[in-house]
């Protein structure tokens, strides 16, 4: 008998004809589970199926919630997927293990000195305020030759590029500029796309999809 459709199979189900849409091996794409706001309780199902990757908005909520949920699942990868504050960089940098918001110089120095402290060389997406949104955070386009320079010099390890496109608006065209600013900077890595947009995201290079209402339900709060 066929096991029962869950969220997770049905994502991974949706990765895998995407990728082969854009003619992709699925191995190329990270699903990242973001499990913002979203109890230990809801989170263990995907764990037991075998999910790894998970994200996370806010360092104290990850402070909380992950240490036992690592210790009870090895093998577990923390992204931080949401906004973060220098004087954090230190927490950040001793749980996570990717950063997706990197987005201007002071949190450079604030994430060079936290990962000599700590030891750890945490591998972070700059995040790009493709949509010219200052709200959300993000380099401006402008200013991204800079700050990559500034990463680099301060040996932050680059993973690739970040971004959030406007809400209610095609996301293609932002997904496309992203990969070409990628491609441009000779960066790897493209955190894009999101529960409403990720097979699009994929089509147009995805290496990290950000999904989280399409495993998780709506969240509280």
């Amino acid at each position: 008998m066929e096991k029962a459709d869950t969220p997770l199979r049905s994502v991974l189900h949706t990765i895998q004809q995407a990728c082969k849409r854009a003619r992709r091996d699925p191995g190329d794409v990270t699903l990242v589970a973001v499990s913002k706001k979203h109890p230990a309780s809801a989170i263990e199902p995907l764990l037991l199926e075998g999910q790894r990757h998970f994200g996370e908005n806010r360092v104290q909520e990850a402070q909380e919630k992950w240490p036992a949920l690592r210790e009870a699942h090895p093998g577990v990868q923390l992204h931080l997927v949401g906004q973060l504050q220098s004087n954090k960089a230190e927490d950040a940098a001793a749980l996570f293990d990717f950063i997706h918001s990197l987005d201007r110089t002071s949190l450079v120095t604030a994430l060079a000195k936290a990962f000599d402290k700590t030891g750890r060389q945490v591998p972070c997406f700059v995040q790009v305020d493709v949509g010219d949104e200052p709200q959300k955070g993000g380099c401006p386009v402008s200013e991204l030759p800079s700050l990559l320079e500034q990463a680099r010099d301060a040996d932050i390890p680059l993973a690739g590029l970040m971004c959030l496109p406007p809400a209610d608006i095609e996301p293609a065209p932002f997904f496309a500029f992203l990969d070409k600013l990628a491609r441009d900077h000779g960066l790897e890595g493209r955190s894009m796309g999101m529960s409403g947009d990720y097979p699009t995201a994929i089509m147009l290079g995805a290496t990290h999809i950000r999904v989280g209402t399409a495993l998780f339900g709506q969240r509280s709060g």
